[in-house]
Protein backbone atom coordinates (compact mmCIF):
# COMPACT_ATOMS: atom_id res chain seq x y z
CA UNK A 1 0.00 0.00 0.00
CA UNK A 2 1.59 3.61 -1.42
CA UNK A 3 -0.55 6.77 0.00
CA UNK A 4 -0.06 10.16 -1.05
CA UNK A 5 -0.69 12.81 1.17
CA UNK A 6 -1.37 16.35 0.31
CA UNK A 7 -0.39 18.77 2.56
CA UNK A 8 2.12 18.10 5.43
CA UNK A 9 0.92 20.90 8.69
CA UNK A 10 -0.64 20.02 11.58
CA UNK A 11 -2.74 17.08 10.56
CA UNK A 12 -1.12 15.93 7.17
CA UNK A 13 2.37 15.24 8.07
CA UNK A 14 1.17 13.87 11.75
CA UNK A 15 -1.10 11.57 9.87
CA UNK A 16 1.39 10.25 7.55
CA UNK A 17 3.90 9.71 9.62
CA UNK A 18 1.83 7.58 11.83
CA UNK A 19 0.72 5.62 8.91
CA UNK A 20 4.26 5.40 7.45
CA UNK A 21 4.56 3.91 11.51
CA UNK A 22 2.22 0.66 10.51
CA UNK A 23 3.43 -0.37 7.17
CA UNK A 24 1.84 2.41 4.73
CA UNK A 25 4.65 3.57 1.90
CA UNK A 26 4.21 7.65 2.11
CA UNK A 27 4.74 10.00 -0.08
CA UNK A 28 3.71 13.55 1.73
CA UNK A 29 3.34 16.66 -0.46
CA UNK A 30 3.56 20.04 0.24
CA UNK A 31 3.67 23.50 -1.83
CA UNK A 32 6.36 24.72 0.86
CA UNK A 33 10.13 23.67 -0.15
CA UNK A 34 11.25 24.42 3.38
CA UNK A 35 8.56 22.06 4.78
CA UNK A 36 9.70 19.34 2.11
CA UNK A 37 13.50 19.82 3.02
CA UNK A 38 13.20 20.07 6.70
CA UNK A 39 10.74 16.74 6.55
CA UNK A 40 13.14 14.71 4.28
CA UNK A 41 16.06 15.40 6.98
CA UNK A 42 13.53 13.92 9.69
CA UNK A 43 13.20 17.55 11.35
CA UNK A 44 9.56 18.28 12.26
CA UNK A 45 8.81 21.52 11.35
CA UNK A 46 5.55 22.18 14.42
CA UNK A 47 5.54 21.02 18.07
CA UNK A 48 3.83 17.74 18.76
CA UNK A 49 5.41 16.14 21.76
CA UNK A 50 6.99 12.22 20.42
CA UNK A 51 6.50 13.02 16.99
CA UNK A 52 9.91 13.88 16.21
CA UNK A 53 11.21 10.69 16.83
CA UNK A 54 8.65 8.96 14.88
CA UNK A 55 9.40 10.98 11.95
CA UNK A 56 13.16 10.77 12.01
CA UNK A 57 12.27 6.61 12.63
CA UNK A 58 10.15 6.36 8.88
CA UNK A 59 12.08 8.81 7.00
CA UNK A 60 15.63 6.83 8.16
CA UNK A 61 13.52 3.16 7.85
CA UNK A 62 12.40 4.57 4.12
CA UNK A 63 8.93 4.67 4.91
CA UNK A 64 8.31 8.02 4.50
CA UNK A 65 9.59 10.94 1.78
CA UNK A 66 8.45 14.21 1.13
CA UNK A 67 8.38 16.08 -2.36
CA UNK A 68 6.76 19.30 -3.96
CA UNK A 69 4.84 16.99 -6.53
CA UNK A 70 2.69 13.60 -6.00
CA UNK A 71 3.37 10.18 -7.14
CA UNK A 72 1.17 7.58 -8.63
CA UNK A 73 0.01 5.88 -5.54
CA UNK A 74 -2.77 3.61 -4.27
CA UNK A 75 -4.51 6.27 -1.94
CA UNK A 76 -4.64 10.00 -1.90
CA UNK A 77 -5.38 12.12 1.00
CA UNK A 78 -6.35 15.71 0.58
CA UNK A 79 -5.28 17.61 4.05
CA UNK A 80 -4.69 21.40 3.13
CA UNK A 81 -6.32 24.66 4.66
CA UNK A 82 -9.84 25.90 4.34
CA UNK A 83 -9.70 29.05 4.73
CA UNK A 84 -12.27 31.63 4.26
CA UNK A 85 -12.73 34.26 1.20
CA UNK A 86 -14.28 38.06 1.12
CA UNK A 87 -15.66 39.67 4.59
CA UNK A 88 -18.53 37.40 5.26
CA UNK A 89 -17.01 34.07 6.66
CA UNK A 90 -17.21 32.21 3.33
CA UNK A 91 -15.58 28.60 3.24
CA UNK A 92 -12.65 28.93 0.51
CA UNK A 93 -12.30 25.03 -1.00
CA UNK A 94 -9.68 26.35 -3.44
CA UNK A 95 -7.19 24.45 -2.27
CA UNK A 96 -8.77 21.34 -1.88
CA UNK A 97 -9.94 21.59 -4.83
CA UNK A 98 -5.71 22.80 -6.42
CA UNK A 99 -4.43 19.64 -4.25
CA UNK A 100 -7.40 17.59 -5.98
CA UNK A 101 -6.45 19.03 -9.46
CA UNK A 102 -2.62 17.85 -8.86
CA UNK A 103 -3.67 14.25 -8.23
CA UNK A 104 -6.39 13.70 -11.13
CA UNK A 105 -3.22 13.11 -13.51
CA UNK A 106 -2.06 9.99 -11.46
CA UNK A 107 -5.51 8.58 -10.57
CA UNK A 108 -6.19 5.08 -11.74
CA UNK A 109 -8.90 2.58 -11.60
CA UNK A 110 -9.14 0.75 -7.94
CA UNK A 111 -7.52 4.12 -6.24
CA UNK A 112 -8.74 5.56 -2.73
CA UNK A 113 -9.14 9.41 -2.84
CA UNK A 114 -10.25 10.97 0.56
CA UNK A 115 -10.56 13.90 1.61
CA UNK A 116 -9.72 15.16 5.41
CA UNK A 117 -10.05 18.40 5.31
CA UNK A 118 -12.69 20.46 7.27
CA UNK A 119 -14.75 21.24 4.48
CA UNK A 120 -18.58 22.80 3.60
CA UNK A 121 -21.27 19.60 3.06
CA UNK A 122 -21.30 18.89 -0.29
CA UNK A 123 -17.38 19.57 -0.90
CA UNK A 124 -16.72 15.66 -1.33
CA UNK A 125 -19.55 15.92 -4.85
CA UNK A 126 -17.82 18.70 -5.93
CA UNK A 127 -14.21 16.93 -6.11
CA UNK A 128 -15.96 13.99 -7.64
CA UNK A 129 -17.76 15.55 -9.83
CA UNK A 130 -14.54 17.39 -11.10
CA UNK A 131 -12.18 14.15 -10.97
CA UNK A 132 -14.81 12.72 -13.39
CA UNK A 133 -14.88 15.47 -15.61
CA UNK A 134 -11.56 15.67 -16.32
CA UNK A 135 -11.28 11.84 -16.08
CA UNK A 136 -14.88 10.09 -17.26
CA UNK A 137 -12.40 6.64 -17.84
CA UNK A 138 -12.53 6.63 -14.04
CA UNK A 139 -16.37 7.16 -13.17
CA UNK A 140 -17.16 3.74 -11.00
CA UNK A 141 -14.12 2.35 -11.43
CA UNK A 142 -11.99 4.74 -8.24
CA UNK A 143 -13.52 4.66 -4.57
CA UNK A 144 -14.16 8.50 -2.84
CA UNK A 145 -14.91 9.51 0.90
CA UNK A 146 -14.45 11.84 3.55
CA UNK A 147 -13.07 10.82 6.64
CA UNK A 148 -12.43 14.18 9.06
CA UNK A 149 -9.60 14.46 11.98
CA UNK A 150 -10.79 14.61 15.18
CA UNK A 151 -7.53 15.21 17.06
CA UNK A 152 -6.04 17.35 19.91
CA UNK A 153 -2.92 19.00 19.74
CA UNK A 154 -0.07 18.17 21.83
CA UNK A 155 -1.96 14.22 22.03
CA UNK A 156 -1.94 14.05 18.33
CA UNK A 157 0.15 10.37 18.35
CA UNK A 158 -2.18 8.58 21.12
CA UNK A 159 -5.36 10.55 19.13
CA UNK A 160 -4.46 9.14 15.63
CA UNK A 161 -4.25 5.99 16.86
CA UNK A 162 -7.38 5.37 19.67
CA UNK A 163 -9.82 8.06 18.82
CA UNK A 164 -12.78 6.78 16.53
CA UNK A 165 -13.45 7.73 13.53
CA UNK A 166 -16.31 8.90 10.85
CA UNK A 167 -16.12 7.92 7.59
CA UNK A 168 -18.54 8.59 4.93
CA UNK A 169 -18.20 7.20 1.33
CA UNK A 170 -19.98 8.54 -1.50
CA UNK A 171 -21.28 4.62 -1.78
CA UNK A 172 -21.06 2.03 0.59
CA UNK A 173 -18.19 0.07 -1.12
CA UNK A 174 -15.91 3.85 -1.15
CA UNK A 175 -16.51 3.90 2.56
CA UNK A 176 -15.21 -0.22 2.83
CA UNK A 177 -12.18 0.92 0.66
CA UNK A 178 -11.62 3.75 2.99
CA UNK A 179 -12.21 1.98 6.27
CA UNK A 180 -9.34 -0.96 5.10
CA UNK A 181 -6.80 1.96 5.06
CA UNK A 182 -7.60 3.46 8.39
CA UNK A 183 -7.60 0.05 9.92
CA UNK A 184 -3.52 0.11 9.19
CA UNK A 185 -3.16 2.59 12.09
CA UNK A 186 -6.50 3.38 13.60
CA UNK A 187 -7.23 1.31 17.06
CA UNK A 188 -10.66 3.18 17.39
CA UNK A 189 -14.13 2.30 16.25
CA UNK A 190 -14.66 3.14 12.44
CA UNK A 191 -18.17 4.38 12.09
CA UNK A 192 -19.53 4.02 8.50
CA UNK A 193 -21.92 6.63 6.96
CA UNK A 194 -22.47 8.69 3.59
CA UNK A 195 -19.78 11.85 2.69
CA UNK A 196 -22.05 14.88 3.41
CA UNK A 197 -23.02 13.18 6.74
CA UNK A 198 -19.41 12.74 7.56
CA UNK A 199 -18.70 16.14 6.43
CA UNK A 200 -22.00 18.06 8.86
CA UNK A 201 -20.49 15.70 11.40
CA UNK A 202 -16.70 17.63 12.02
CA UNK A 203 -18.50 20.96 11.61
CA UNK A 204 -21.19 19.90 14.28
CA UNK A 205 -18.40 18.41 16.51
CA UNK A 206 -16.64 22.00 16.90
CA UNK A 207 -19.74 24.68 16.69
CA UNK A 208 -20.59 22.03 19.81
CA UNK A 209 -17.68 22.99 21.74
CA UNK A 210 -17.91 26.76 20.77
CA UNK A 211 -21.21 27.40 21.79
CA UNK A 212 -20.60 25.42 25.05
CA UNK A 213 -16.91 28.14 25.48
CA UNK A 214 -19.46 30.89 24.69
CA UNK A 215 -21.53 30.10 27.50
CA UNK A 216 -18.50 30.36 29.68
CA UNK A 217 -17.01 33.31 27.97
CA UNK A 218 -20.67 35.10 28.64
CA UNK A 219 -20.41 33.99 32.23
CA UNK A 220 -16.93 35.62 32.40
CA UNK A 221 -18.47 38.88 31.24
CA UNK A 222 -21.22 38.77 33.47
CA UNK A 223 -19.06 38.00 36.79
CA UNK A 224 -17.15 40.72 35.97
CA UNK A 225 -19.61 42.90 36.15
CA UNK A 226 -20.86 41.55 39.08
CA UNK A 227 -17.51 41.17 41.01
CA UNK A 228 -17.93 37.66 40.96
CA UNK A 229 -15.36 35.04 40.65
CA UNK A 230 -15.98 33.05 37.69
CA UNK A 231 -13.66 30.32 38.10
CA UNK A 232 -15.08 29.49 41.55
CA UNK A 233 -18.55 29.92 40.13
CA UNK A 234 -17.68 27.63 37.53
CA UNK A 235 -15.89 25.20 39.92
CA UNK A 236 -18.87 25.28 42.49
CA UNK A 237 -22.01 24.48 39.57
CA UNK A 238 -19.62 21.67 38.26
CA UNK A 239 -20.85 19.91 41.53
CA UNK A 240 -24.28 19.48 40.37
CA UNK A 241 -24.02 16.01 38.38
CA UNK A 242 -25.30 16.94 35.46
CA UNK A 243 -23.79 20.54 34.78
CA UNK A 244 -20.44 20.47 33.25
CA UNK A 245 -19.56 23.97 32.30
CA UNK A 246 -16.09 24.71 30.06
CA UNK A 247 -13.35 27.20 31.39
CA UNK A 248 -13.39 31.09 29.90
CA UNK A 249 -10.70 32.64 28.30
CA UNK A 250 -9.82 35.25 25.74
CA UNK A 251 -11.82 33.98 22.91
CA UNK A 252 -11.23 31.00 20.31
CA UNK A 253 -8.82 30.30 18.22
CA UNK A 254 -7.36 27.67 16.43
CA UNK A 255 -8.00 26.30 12.44
CA UNK A 256 -11.10 24.18 13.64
CA UNK A 257 -13.39 25.61 16.38
CA UNK A 258 -13.09 29.22 15.44
CA UNK A 259 -13.61 28.58 11.93
CA UNK A 260 -15.76 25.53 11.50
CA UNK A 261 -19.02 27.16 12.70
CA UNK A 262 -18.91 29.84 10.16
CA UNK A 263 -19.10 26.99 7.15
CA UNK A 264 -22.68 25.86 8.85
CA UNK A 265 -23.61 29.43 9.33
CA UNK A 266 -22.67 31.04 5.65
CA UNK A 267 -24.72 28.20 4.20
CA UNK A 268 -27.47 27.83 6.37
CA UNK A 269 -28.02 31.32 7.92
CA UNK A 270 -31.88 31.48 8.99
CA UNK A 271 -31.10 27.86 11.12
CA UNK A 272 -28.13 28.54 12.73
CA UNK A 273 -28.80 31.08 15.41
CA UNK A 274 -27.64 30.04 18.26
CA UNK A 275 -24.13 29.24 16.27
CA UNK A 276 -23.48 32.79 15.16
CA UNK A 277 -24.55 34.09 18.27
CA UNK A 278 -21.63 31.46 19.92
CA UNK A 279 -19.40 32.91 16.98
CA UNK A 280 -20.01 36.29 17.68
CA UNK A 281 -19.51 35.95 21.91
CA UNK A 282 -16.34 34.63 21.67
CA UNK A 283 -14.99 37.16 19.31
CA UNK A 284 -16.12 40.26 21.26
CA UNK A 285 -14.79 38.15 24.57
CA UNK A 286 -11.53 38.87 22.73
CA UNK A 287 -12.17 42.51 22.09
CA UNK A 288 -13.15 42.93 25.68
CA UNK A 289 -9.97 41.45 26.94
CA UNK A 290 -7.88 43.96 24.51
CA UNK A 291 -10.46 46.71 26.39
CA UNK A 292 -9.95 45.81 29.77
CA UNK A 293 -6.01 45.95 29.15
CA UNK A 294 -6.08 49.23 27.78
CA UNK A 295 -7.87 50.68 30.55
CA UNK A 296 -5.83 48.85 33.06
CA UNK A 297 -2.72 50.59 31.19
CA UNK A 298 -4.21 54.30 31.36
CA UNK A 299 -4.82 53.75 34.66
CA UNK A 300 -1.29 53.21 35.65
CA UNK A 301 -0.50 55.59 33.82
CA UNK A 302 -2.78 58.51 35.53
CA UNK A 303 -1.91 56.85 38.63
CA UNK A 304 1.92 56.85 38.43
CA UNK A 305 2.66 59.62 35.62
CA UNK A 306 4.67 57.35 33.41
CA UNK A 307 3.69 54.47 31.19
CA UNK A 308 3.58 50.79 32.25
CA UNK A 309 5.69 47.91 31.41
CA UNK A 310 3.02 45.40 30.10
CA UNK A 311 3.63 41.47 29.42
CA UNK A 312 1.80 39.99 27.18
CA UNK A 313 1.63 36.19 28.03
CA UNK A 314 1.43 33.72 25.42
CA UNK A 315 -0.06 34.09 21.91
CA UNK A 316 -0.82 30.25 20.70
CA UNK A 317 -4.73 29.18 20.85
CA UNK A 318 -4.33 26.70 23.39
CA UNK A 319 -1.92 25.64 25.79
CA UNK A 320 1.68 23.97 25.52
CA UNK A 321 1.03 24.37 21.98
CA UNK A 322 3.08 26.28 18.43
CA UNK A 323 0.31 26.74 16.66
CA UNK A 324 -0.93 30.47 16.33
CA UNK A 325 -3.73 30.16 13.90
CA UNK A 326 -6.59 32.16 14.62
CA UNK A 327 -5.60 33.02 18.28
CA UNK A 328 -7.44 35.28 20.06
CA UNK A 329 -4.45 36.09 22.35
CA UNK A 330 -2.36 37.37 18.79
CA UNK A 331 -5.49 39.61 17.95
CA UNK A 332 -5.60 41.22 21.20
CA UNK A 333 -1.57 41.31 21.75
CA UNK A 334 -1.66 43.28 18.10
CA UNK A 335 -4.76 45.32 19.20
CA UNK A 336 -2.65 46.75 22.61
CA UNK A 337 0.15 47.36 20.38
CA UNK A 338 -1.24 49.34 18.35
CA UNK A 339 -3.16 51.51 20.69
CA UNK A 340 -0.17 51.73 23.30
CA UNK A 341 1.40 54.94 22.06
CA UNK A 342 4.73 53.05 22.65
CA UNK A 343 4.22 51.65 26.09
CA UNK A 344 6.83 49.06 26.90
CA UNK A 345 4.93 46.29 25.58
CA UNK A 346 6.86 42.37 26.22
CA UNK A 347 5.21 39.14 24.15
CA UNK A 348 5.76 35.86 25.53
CA UNK A 349 5.17 32.82 23.85
CA UNK A 350 7.45 29.93 25.41
CA UNK A 351 6.56 27.40 22.58
CA UNK A 352 8.17 28.90 19.61
CA UNK A 353 11.82 30.24 19.18
CA UNK A 354 11.34 33.57 17.28
CA UNK A 355 8.49 35.09 15.27
CA UNK A 356 8.02 37.41 12.23
CA UNK A 357 6.16 40.21 13.69
CA UNK A 358 6.55 39.84 17.57
CA UNK A 359 10.32 40.39 19.63
CA UNK A 360 10.18 37.51 22.11
CA UNK A 361 10.76 37.58 25.69
CA UNK A 362 11.88 35.17 28.01
CA UNK A 363 8.86 34.17 30.44
CA UNK A 364 10.07 34.89 33.74
CA UNK A 365 12.05 38.12 32.95
CA UNK A 366 8.54 39.53 31.54
CA UNK A 367 6.91 39.00 34.62
CA UNK A 368 9.76 40.07 36.87
CA UNK A 369 10.34 43.27 34.86
CA UNK A 370 6.22 44.25 33.88
CA UNK A 371 4.02 46.35 36.13
CA UNK A 372 1.35 44.84 34.22
CA UNK A 373 0.72 40.91 33.82
CA UNK A 374 -1.67 40.01 30.93
CA UNK A 375 -2.69 35.62 31.27
CA UNK A 376 -3.91 35.25 27.97
CA UNK A 377 -2.76 31.64 27.52
CA UNK A 378 -2.56 29.00 30.29
CA UNK A 379 1.10 27.36 29.26
CA UNK A 380 2.17 25.05 31.63
CA UNK A 381 5.58 27.52 32.87
CA UNK A 382 3.19 29.95 33.82
CA UNK A 383 1.46 28.01 36.30
CA UNK A 384 5.18 28.27 38.20
CA UNK A 385 5.04 31.87 38.60
CA UNK A 386 4.07 33.36 42.24
CA UNK A 387 1.25 35.77 42.63
CA UNK A 388 2.60 38.99 43.29
CA UNK A 389 0.57 41.83 44.60
CA UNK A 390 2.73 44.43 43.98
CA UNK A 391 1.55 43.72 40.01
CA UNK A 392 -1.53 44.68 38.15
CA UNK A 393 -2.41 40.99 36.82
CA UNK A 394 -5.26 40.43 34.33
CA UNK A 395 -5.89 36.92 34.10
CA UNK A 396 -7.95 35.84 31.31
CA UNK A 397 -7.33 32.30 31.10
CA UNK A 398 -7.31 31.02 34.90
CA UNK A 399 -3.36 30.59 36.09
CA UNK A 400 -4.33 31.67 39.22
CA UNK A 401 -7.78 30.35 39.61
CA UNK A 402 -8.77 29.00 43.11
Amino acid sequence: MKACFMGLGYIGLPTAIIAAKHGVQIIGVDINPQVVEKTNQGQLHIVEPGMQELLQEVITNGQLKASTTPEVSDAYFIVVPTPFKGGNHEPDISYVEAATRSVIPYLKEGDLYVIESTSPVGTTDKMAKLIFELRPELQDKIYIAYCPERVLPGNVIYELVHNDRVIGGMNEVSTEKAITFYRHFVQGTLHRTNCKTAEMCKLTENSSRDVQIAFANELSLICDKADINVWELINLANKHPRVNILQPGCGVGGHCIAVDPYFITAEFPMESKLIATAREINNYKSFWCAEKIQNAMLRFELEHHHKPVVAMMGLAFKPDIDDLREAPAKYITTRVMQSCNNADILVVEPNIKEHKVFKLTDYKEAYEQADIVVFLVAHTPFKSLPYNNSKIILDFCGIYKK
